[in-house]
């Protein structure tokens, strides 16, 4: 989409970030304190949660924007700095993250310490943090992720069954791979919804990656939707300069009112 789509939608956002109540808070991990923040519907509740992986570039206004967008559909939401080990660092320029070779290298680096292990013993902090908050409802919850966060939020369903009633993916790569620990052969652990839709040409998650995932889940008898939105990899987030896509990134929005207003 061109930049008039792409400043219309991230002036709605900030629409979106400016009525719903927006806070930040830090969550103790296994390996520290994880920078938080989370998003409110206005009132007292309680609601059910959910919890925002953002992608590569890490927590941003934009993701902020996204939360309170969430929000206002009656959830808490909560957007975690996955990053949160490297106290300190700088943050990511979207638009050179992937083009200027140092940025790429720290970028990558970064990416590969998020690993299963770590995800997980994040994941179950920050469920615990939502089950203690009085506006939060239940004790399962939501995930949705980007990118990497896509996988994240799909890990999790898999590796804390009990904690996450539905897991929804966008343009997520690595949900299939040829490791020991791919995440689809997690499948017949997950009880949770699950809800991935990829990106067309996407070398991250392939045609072939989602005929596999959906045969797996299909197999371990999981409520699931595999699907490729005919948009570039990246296209649900706004300030993804040149593979944001106003149409592929609203028919997120509904399907993520459709699944968690169903499954939470």
């Amino acid at each position: 989409m061109g930049a008039v789509g792409e400043a219309d939608t991230e002036a709605s956002l900030l629409r979106y970030n400016r009525s719903m109540p927006t806070a930040t808070d830090t969550v103790t991990t296994p390996d520290g304190d994880c920078r938080i923040t989370v998003a409110t519907p206005d009132g007292d509740g309680p609601w059910p949660a959910v919890v925002m992986y953002p992608d590569a570039g890490g927590p941003r206004p934009t993701f902020d924007a996204m939360a309170a967008r969430m929000a206002a559909l009656g959830y808490v939401v909560l957007v975690p700095d996955i990053y949160y080990r490297h106290a300190g660092r700088a943050p990511f320029d979207l638009p050179t993250a992937f083009t200027d070779p140092a940025e790429r290298d720290r970028l990558f680096a970064m990416m590969a310490e998020v690993t299963p292990e770590r995800m997980t013993t994040d994941a179950a902090a920050f469920f615990d943090y939502l089950q203690q908050r009085p506006d939060v409802a239940g004790t399962r919850f939501g995930t949705t992720g980007y990118c990497m966060g896509g996988r994240t939020s799909f890990t999790v369903a898999g590796r804390l069954p009990e904690r996450v009633a539905v897991a929804m993916s966008f343009h997520g790569g690595g949900l299939v791979t040829e490791g020991p620990d791919s995440p689809h052969l997690a499948a017949p652990r997950i009880p949770a919804v699950v809800y991935v839709a990829a990106a067309e040409n996407d070398a991250s998650f392939t045609a072939e990656n989602g005929v596999t995932l959906d045969g797996a889940l299909a197999d371990a008898g999981v409520e699931h939707t595999v699907e490729f939105y005919p948009a570039a990899h990246g296209f649900a987030v706004p300030d993804n300069a040149g593979a944001y896509d106003k149409t592929a990134d609203e028919r997120h929005w509904q399907a993520m009112e459709r699944v968690f207003g169903a499954a939470l």
